[in-house]
C-alpha cells in the first residue's frame, strides 16, 4: 500500500456543500481544516482500493441467497497514445466492469496488457473523477469549481464563444488537442465544430515532428512491424521499447529464434530495453546525428553500401557521399563517447545483416537538428538496401489504411483560416501582436500545462481573464484549473469508437462495456450539443458516434464487419523510399546545437514505465509502483556534488528549478541525467516537480520542441527546502 501522505494534496472533492462539489489544485495547502480533509480524501482512496474485496463479498454473498449475478464480455481497445494500441476484453458483472484484459486473439496484444493500463477499470469510478460540468469560482490556476448543470454549461460556452466571434471573428476561437486518445470519435469529431464556425487551427506536432517532415518529402519511415520477425539485424536506436510499445518484442523475439538476430540498442540510459539487448552503446545524447554519420562514412569507404538502392533513391548521391567524407571514426567517436572500433563494428554489421530494421524512438528526434538525424538514418537504410527486403528499413511509425483526420472534416471551413504551431501554444496565447489576439479556447486530449515546452509562458496565458477557456477531461488535471468551463469526459470503457495506430497495421473497434459515470458525455455528444445550443444547422455536426466513425474507414471496409469481428489488418501500400529523395543534411547540423556549461548536465525526460505521458500521474497504484519524481544520475557525477542516492535535489536553469529525489544508477551516461515520467505539477511536493519548467523555447525547423536539449544543475536544496517530503 503506498503512503497516504504521498497522495495528491488537492486534487479531489473535498468540501460538499449546497450540490455543489469546490475543487482545489493548489499544491499549497490542504483544506483549512488539515486532519478533515485527510481523512475525507484517505476515506475515497481505501474505498477505491477496497473495490476488488468488495466485489469479492458481493459475489459470495449473491451466491448464498441464491442470486444470479450477470456477466458478459465486451470487446474494445487501449485509447493511449502508445504504438501498440492493444486489443481488450473488458468483463462486466451486473454493469460493473471488473477486469480488463489483453484480447488473446489479437495478433500485437496477444492476450497481455502492459504496466499502464492492466487495471484500466479502476479509472472509471477513482475518487478524482469528474462527473459533472463545473463553472470557476476562484482566481485561473486555483482550480475552484462549483457544479452546474449541463444545460447551463452549454448555455455560457454558446454565449461566449458567439460574443468573441461578434467582437473579434471565428479566428479568436482556438482548438486545442493531441492523442490523449487515439479514437477518431474523441480525439476528432470536435473539430467538426470549429470548421464549421471557421476558428483558428494548429498544425504540427509537439511528438514526432522530425519525423513527419521527412516523411512528407518522401522518405520511408516505417513498414508492418510483424516483419521484424525476419530482421537479421535489430538496431534499436533511442527506443526503449519495453516500456513504451512491449508488444514490439515478440517480433523481436521472434527474428532471434528464426535467424538469430542480433539486438543492439543505441541509448544514453541503460534502460529495460538495452538491459534486454545482445549489446548496449551509450553515446552522448543530441550526437545521434555524428553517429550515423560516422556509419555511413565506414559503409562508403569500405565498399560495403548498397550502391544500386542508393543511386536509385537519392537525388543527391554524390554530395553526399562528399558530405560524409569528413566523418571519419576517430572524430565520430569522440564526439559521441564511444570507442573508434565500435563505430567501425557497428557500420560492418549494419551494412552486412539483409534485411536490418533500424527501429528509432521519438527521443532522438527531440533536439534542435531532429530533421537531420531522422534524414542520416534513412539515408543508412538506403546505403545497406534494406527498405526493398522484408523485414528491413527504417522503423519509426507503422499505420494501417486508415483516414482518421477525415472524421475532422475540414471542408466544413467557410473560407481560409490561419494556423499555429501546436508546440508553441505558450507564445501563441502571449502575442500581444497577434489581430485578432486569441479569446477562446478549447482543450481535450491533452495537457498542456505539463506537456508543452516552457510551460512557464503557457500558464500565463492560460491565466488570462479575458481568455475563455473550456477544458473536456477526465480528471482535475494541472490544465483543468485553469479551466472556465469543465465539461466531464467518457471514459474508454464508456462510450463507442473505432481507432487506428501507429505502431501496427490494426484497425479496432471499441464498445461501449457500462453506461458512463455521473453526467460524462462522449465528444460526439459534446458536438451535438454545443452545435445545437450555438444555432449551427449543418448536418454533419449532428450525426451519431457512429456515424462519425465510419468517415475514417477506408473504402471496402464496413463498420459492420468491425463491430462483429473487433479489430481487422488493413495494411497500406509498403512503404519505400520516393524516388531521389534528398540525402543531404544542411550545414552545420551534425553537431549538437547546444552544449552544457560547465557544471551543468543535459537533462533527458523520458517515458515513464507506468505512464503514459501525463496519464495516471494522478492514479495510486501507478503513483507507488513509479516510487516518486525520481531524478537519475550515474555514480561519478553524483561523487562530484557531494550528492546522496535518494536526497533531495534542486534541478534548476534559466527557466526555473523543481525538488526531486536522486537516484545514483548505473549505465547513465556521464553527464547526462534523466527524469522518467510526467509528473504533474499539483500531484507532487509543494514546490512543483513538473520537469517542462526547465524546457526552454526551442525548436527544430520543422517545429518539433527540443525537450532533450535542455541543461541544468543539480545541487542540494537551500535550507529552506530541506524539509520538503516528496514521500
Amino acid at each position: 500500500m503506498p503512503d497516504w501522505d504521498w497522495l495528491p494534496t488537492g486534487r479531489h472533492p473535498s468540501i460538499i456543500l449546497d450540490g455543489h462539489a469546490e475543487y482545489s489544485s493548489t499544491t499549497a495547502h490542504w483544506s483549512d481544516d488539515t486532519s478533515v480533509g485527510r481523512k475525507a480524501i484517505h476515506a475515497r482512496w481505501a474505498s477505491w482500493l477496497g473495490g476488488g474485496v468488495a466485489r469479492l463479498l458481493r459475489s459470495l454473498y449473491w451466491n448464498l441467497e441464491g442470486r444470479v449475478m450477470t456477466s458478459r464480455t465486451v470487446r474494445g481497445c487501449c485509447p493511449l497514445d502508445c504504438q501498440d494500441s492493444c486489443a481488450w476484453l473488458a468483463h462486466v458483472e451486473d454493469d460493473r466492469v471488473v477486469r480488463v484484459v489483453g484480447a488473446p486473439d489479437h495478433p500485437i496484444t496477444r492476450g497481455v496488457l502492459c504496466a499502464k493500463v492492466r487495471d484500466y477499470e479502476t479509472r472509471l469510478d477513482a475518487p478524482d473523477r469528474l462527473l459533472h460540468p463545473l463553472l470557476r469560482t476562484g482566481t485561473k490556476g486555483r482550480g475552484l469549481f462549483q457544479r452546474i448543470t449541463w444545460d447551463e454549461a452549454v448555455s455560457h460556452i454558446a454565449e461566449r464563444y458567439g460574443a468573441i466571434i461578434a467582437h473579434h471573428g471565428a479566428e479568436a476561437l482556438l482548438p486545442v488537442n493531441f492523442a490523449g486518445s487515439l479514437g477518431v470519435v474523441q480525439r476528432r469529431a470536435l473539430m467538426r465544430l470549429f470548421h464549421a464556425l471557421g476558428a483558428s487551427r494548429f498544425h504540427g506536432s509537439v511528438c514526432g515532428q522530425s519525423g513527419n517532415a521527412l516523411a512528407a518529402e518522401g522518405h520511408a519511415l516505417g513498414f508492418d512491424p510483424e516483419e521484424v520477425a525476419d530482421s537479421r539485424l535489430v538496431l534499436l536506436w533511442g527506443t526503449n521499447l519495453l516500456t513504451t510499445a512491449p508488444h514490439g518484442w515478440h517480433f523481436i523475439k521472434a527474428a532471434r529464434e528464426r535467424h538469430g538476430a542480433r539486438v543492439i540498442c543505441i541509448d544514453p540510459r541503460r534502460t529495460r530495453t538495452a538491459a534486454a539487448s545482445d549489446e548496449h552503446v551509450s553515446i552522448r545524447p543530441g550526437s545521434d546525428a555524428v553517429l550515423a554519420a560516422g556509419l555511413a562514412h565506414v559503409a562508403l569507404q569500405e565498399g560495403l553500401a548498397d550502391l544500386g538502392c542508393a543511386g536509385a533513391a537519392a537525388s543527391d548521391f554524390d554530395a553526399f557521399c562528399e558530405q560524409i567524407a569528413p566523418w571519419t571514426p576517430e572524430r565520430v567517436a569522440q564526439l559521441c563517447g564511444i570507442g573508434p572500433d565500435t563505430v567501425v563494428r557497428l557500420a560492418r554489421e549494419l551494412a552486412g545483416a539483409r534485411p536490418a530494421v533500424i527501429r528509432v524512438g521519438i527521443a532522438p528526434q527531440q533536439t534542435q537538428h531532429g530533421e537531420a538525424l531522422v534524414r542520416l538514418l534513412s539515408a543508412l537504410s538506403i546505403l545497406g538496401g534494406h527498405p526493398t527486403r522484408r523485414g528491413g528499413g527504417l522503423l519509426i511509425e507503422a499505420s494501417p489504411d486508415f483516414h482518421d483526420a477525415r472524421v475532422a472534416r475540414p471542408d466544413l471551413l467557410p473560407s481560409p483560416t490561419r494556423s499555429f504551431d501546436m508546440a508553441r501554444l505558450g507564445e501563441t496565447l502571449t502575442n500581444g501582436a497577434l489581430s485578432p489576439p486569441i479569446k477562446g479556447l478549447m482543450i481535450w486530449g491533452t495537457n498542456p500545462v505539463v506537456t508543452q515546452p516552457d510551460t512557464a509562458r503557457v500558464r500565463q496565458g492560460l491565466s488570462r481573464e479575458d481568455l475563455f477557456t473550456v477544458v473536456i477531461e477526465h480528471v482535475p488535471t494541472d490544465t483543468v484549473a485553469f479551466a472556465d468551463i469543465v465539461l466531464p469526459s467518457t471514459m474508454q470503457l464508456e462510450h463507442f469508437d473505432v481507432q487506428g495506430a501507429w505502431g501496427h497495421h490494426y484497425i479496432s473497434v471499441n464498445h461501449p462495456a457500462v453506461a458512463p459515470q455521473g453526467e460524462a458525455k462522449s465528444h460526439g455528444e459534446i458536438l451535438r450539443l454545443l452545435a445545437r445550443g450555438m444555432g449551427l444547422t449543418e448536418p454533419a455536426l449532428q450525426e451519431s458516434d457512429e456515424e462519425i466513425a465510419e468517415a475514417a474507414l477506408p473504402v471496402g471496409l464496413e463498420l459492420g464487419a468491425l463491430k462483429e469481428r473487433g479489430w481487422i489488418k488493413c495494411s497500406p501500400v509498403r512503404s519505400t523510399p520516393a524516388s531521389k529523395v534528398k540525402l543531404c543534411v544542411g550545414d552545420g547540423v551534425l553537431l549538437p546545437a547546444s552544449t552544457p556549461s560547465p557544471g551543468h548536465l543535459q537533462l533527458l525526460t523520458p517515458k515513464g514505465h507506468f505512464f503514459l505521458n501525463t496519464t495516471f500521474a494522478d492514479m495510486p497504484r501507478h503513483r507507488h509502483s513509479a516510487v516518486r519524481p525520481t531524478l537519475q544520475m550515474s555514480r561519478g557525477d553524483a561523487e562530484v556534488r557531494g550528492l546522496t542516492d535518494g536526497g533531495l535535489v534542486e534541478v534548476r536553469n534559466t527557466g526555473g528549478a523543481i525538488f526531486v529525489h536522486l537516484a545514483v544508477v548505473d549505465g547513465m551516461h556521464p553527464g547526462v541525467v534523466a527524469l522518467p515520467g510526467k509528473w504533474w505539477n499539483m500531484s507532487t511536493a509543494r514546490l512543483g516537480s513538473a520537469v517542462n519548467d526547465l524546457t526552454l523555447p526551442a525548436w527544430s525547423p520543422a517545429g518539433q520542441p527540443a525537450y532533450n536539449e535542455i541543461f541544468v544543475e543539480v545541487v542540494s536544496p537551500p535550507p529552506i527546502s530541506s524539509s520538503i517530503s516528496l514521500e
